[in-house]
Order: C-alpha cells, then sequence, then structure tokens
C-alpha cells in the first residue's frame, strides 16, 4: 500500500510540473500582446501597424538555405537560417528570439519566421502571424542579423484590397529589396497553385523586389512576366541532403 500511495504521489508531481511548464511555454504567446518589447524603436506600416523590415544597405544572397530545426547540422558560412517548417519546429525562436542573436550572426542570413498563414484561418490569426513574423525579424535586424523578410499570404483578403484597405501580406516589407517566399507544398494542386501564383502576382506588383529566394521552385511563367527580378530557387532541406548523401557516397567510391 506504501509503494503504491508513493507511486501516485510521484505521478501528480509529474503532471504538475509538466502542467507549469506549459504555461510558462505558452506565456508568451498569450498573455502579452505578442512580445511588444521585440518592437520597441520600430517603425510601423499602415493602419495595422506591421513592424518594418529595413531593406539592407548591402544585399547578399545566400549559398543555401537551412530549416532553424536543423541548422547544427549545417556550415554557418554557406548558410542562412529559413523556417519552412512546421511551426513547433521554431517555437523555441518564437518565444525566446535572445537565445539566439549571437548564434544566427554567426550565418549567412536569417529569413523571418514563415509563421502558418492559412486560407481557412479566421483573418484575425492571418494578421496576428505576418505580425508576429515581421515583429521578430525587425527584433534580430536591429541587434545586427542580416534579415531577409519571409513574405507569406493567405486567402485573397490579405494580398487584395477587395475587402480591406491595405494588402496586409505586404505591410512592413520595403520595396525594391530582397525578400523570400516558399512554394514547397504549393504547387501540388490546382486551387493551391492558384493561390499561390494569384499572391505571388500581387506581391511582385507591389514590393517590386530586386531578388526573390524561393525555398523550393518558381513556377516559369511568374519568372518569365517578371524578367528585372533575380529569383534564386534553393531545394527543400530533404532534397538537399539526399542529394549531398548521394554525392558523398558516389565520391567514396
Amino acid at each position: 500500500m506504501r509503494g503504491e500511495k508513493k507511486t501516485a504521489t510521484k505521478r501528480k508531481k509529474i503532471k504538475k510540473r509538466s502542467v507549469v511548464d506549459s504555461a510558462v511555454r505558452n506565456a508568451a504567446v498569450l498573455s502579452d500582446g505578442c512580445n511588444p518589447e521585440f518592437v520597441i524603436g520600430a517603425d510601423f506600416d499602415g493602419i495595422f501597424e506591421m513592424p518594418i523590415i529595413k531593406k539592407p544597405k548591402k544585399i547578399v544572397i545566400p549559398d543555401k538555405l537551412v530549416p532553424f530545426s536543423k541548422m547544427d547540422k549545417a556550415d554557418s558560412k554557406s548558410f542562412a537560417v529559413c523556417e519552412y517548417e512546421n511551426d513547433t519546429e521554431f517555437r523555441d525562436l518564437l518565444l525566446n528570439p535572445d537565445k539566439y542573436i549571437s548564434i544566427l550572426k554567426k550565418y549567412q542570413g536569417f529569413i523571418t519566421p514563415d509563421c502558418s498563414v492559412y486560407r481557412d484561418m479566421p483573418l484575425a490569426l492571418q494578421i496576428t502571424n505576418i505580425y508576429r513574423s515581421r515583429a521578430i525579424g525587425y527584433c534580430f535586424q536591429k541587434h545586427g542579423v542580416y534579415v531577409i523578410p519571409c513574405v507569406r499570404w493567405g486567402d485573397d483578403r490579405t494580398y487584395t484590397t477587395k475587402y480591406l484597405p491595405e494588402k496586409i501580406a505586404f505591410l512592413g516589407v520595403e520595396n525594391h529589396s530582397i525578400v523570400s517566399v516558399g512554394s514547397y507544398g504549393q504547387l501540388k494542386n490546382r486551387v493551391n497553385r492558384y493561390y499561390f501564383e494569384a499572391g505571388m502576382d500581387a506581391m511582385m506588383e507591389t514590393l517590386e523586389p530586386d531578388i526573390v529566394l524561393v525555398y523550393s521552385q518558381m513556377p516559369d511563367n511568374i519568372e518569365k512576366k517578371y524578367p528585372s527580378t533575380k529569383f534564386m530557387e534553393y531545394p527543400d532541406w530533404t532534397s538537399l541532403a539526399r542529394k549531398d548523401k548521394e554525392d558523398n557516397g558516389s565520391g567514396s567510391e
């Protein structure tokens, strides 16, 4: 009986600690307005006051891209860090950005978080995740990290002015600069491809970027439409790791 009671007590303590840890992890997301300290000193864009990520004085094009969750597997001198992966993989970055400033300075650059902006999300959440990406980008840029804005849109409320007076997806990004987009998984069916290409056209017309980094592939018809823009395609991490493995294997034979 005593042994059983001790076991029950132990389990209760473990469960309680888990609940406390969860509350700590989520505190910054739920209770303080998306970390207002991230944007101290920022300039803001539009009625939704998106923090502005400044155009770099000198544009640097990364050699390769590595997702945040895999960056310890990549040479910092050859890679820029991106977040084209599930949001849970870069949750710690969103909650504890100060922890990564010195680390990210060692890499070729940092692409702002690709926080999920799904078409079936309530508009308020789409706006929140666009804001979160800009806020983190501004925070790192302020501390000397070379930052490239990730531009992500959801449904047409985010990239047109049919419903709102501003194209929310493009606020906080300066014109004629360098941006990054992720097409991975966006071209697999007709509906996804339609929204991806419609958003791309809106971005190109609004921001007129000089350089667009593409995680995965860019449809040929988009590149042909905008010959004055340089498109740089990067393989997704799985494909890149597979290729490196094949190259190393063939080199050892």
